[in-house]
């Protein structure tokens, strides 16, 4: 097995984009990999936030006894072409929660991009799905697996666990145009944000996020809460999960998108993230500070030199159990109304419109 494959060097966007070299399995009782309980491994990383979205929806399809997952560590990653890649911890002491690599006692992430691809020259990412039969990679790209786990393990699942949940018949044509806007510009837009290599692209990302921002301020409250498209649970919730629940917490430092912060400028907003943390089963489970702030804060060298990890904000979720997400009507609508972000804001609008 290589153990020395250099990944060939991405720029932010082609890496946020995808690769041509990525795996796109799809667990299905008529293909090459029919659902099975404990046959497959899902590798995930608790900082990530496109694998929160994977293990979200394990969570809220209650795959967690079917599908077993193993978390790599959150630091350090690797030089600026992600060489060698996540580490596995050498015990389950050495980094409270993450694992050790079960399968094949692997002290990299990489070593089984390697047994699937021996010439693979892409980035070793998470989420991945491993089939323990094969010994080979399903899938690695995070939106696949957000959409393909919502079906593909029904045929072990009681009734009512059944169907895209998450993607329901009726909304699938407004979830579709919101994700378009939604992953443009606030899931990816931080990273476009954060990852600038100069004032003029670091000052052209920030409004969009913020415009995103904005006009899910509005939808929430528009459409009555407590989720994003009002009483029905969508895959919208889980993709501005992810990237909210980290938003005052390392986005707005660590990538200086400071225009406003979710607990300040967004009660909408706020409510919302409050409702999810605190009252919806899988949500805060999922969601672990410690690895999501070292990890930004630890494996960025060129942001954060030092590699110091702010103590706050405190704390990590306003709200308490039973105390958020009722009374959508009577919060107020804030927003950002920096004259640049409400001009793409309104373009936003006028994209979902359809003109």
């Amino acid at each position: 097995m290589t153990t020395t494959q250099r990944p060939a060097p991405t720029t932010v966007a082609q890496h946020l984009a995808g690769t041509n070299q990525s795996w796109h399995g799809k667990i299905s009782p008529d293909g090459p990999f029919p659902p099975e309980k404990d046959r497959y491994r899902l590798y995930i990383g608790l900082f990530c936030p496109f694998a929160h979205r994977a293990n979200l929806v394990r969570h809220l399809k209650g795959l967690e006894s079917l599908i077993p997952i193993t978390v790599v560590k959150p630091y350090p990653k690797g030089d600026a072409n992600g060489w060698p890649g996540w580490p596995f911890p050498s015990s389950a002491t050495e980094y409270p929660g993450a694992d050790p690599d079960p399968l094949f006692n692997a002290k990299y992430l990489h070593e089984l991009y390697f047994k699937a691809d021996p010439d693979y020259k892409g980035r070793y990412s998470v989420p991945m799905l491993w089939d323990t039969h094969t010994n080979t990679i399903v899938n690695n790209e995070s939106a696949e697996l957000l959409r393909d786990l919502q079906t593909g393990f029904d045929a072990l699942l009681p009734a009512s666990q059944q169907g895209a949940l998450l993607y329901p018949e009726p909304l699938r044509p407004e979830i579709d145009r919101i994700t378009t806007w939604m992953q443009r510009d606030l899931n990816t837009g931080v990273y476009k944000a954060g990852f600038a290599t100069t004032q003029e692209a670091y000052d052209a990302a920030v409004p969009h996020v913020f415009a995103a921002l904005n006009v899910l301020e509005k939808l929430i409250h528009a459409n009555g809460g407590p989720y994003i498209l009002g009483a029905t649970l969508t895959e919208l919730d889980v993709r501005a999960y992810a990237t909210v629940v980290r938003f005052d917490t390392v986005y707005v430092q660590h990538f200086k998108c400071n225009l406003g912060t979710i607990r300040h400028d967004y009660p909408q907003i706020r409510n919302w993230l409050g409702n999810l943390y605190w009252n919806v089963k899988g949500f805060k489970e999922t969601t672990d500070f410690r690895h999501i702030k070292e990890n930004y804060t630890k494996s960025h060298g060129d942001i954060n030199p030092r590699g110091i990890t702010p103590m706050g904000p405190w704390p990590d979720v306003e709200g308490e159990e039973g105390g958020v997400g009722v009374g959508v009507a009577t919060v107020r609508v804030g927003g950002v109304g920096m004259e640049r972000v409400r001009e793409l804001e309104r373009e936003i609008e006028k994209e979902m419109e359809g003109l």
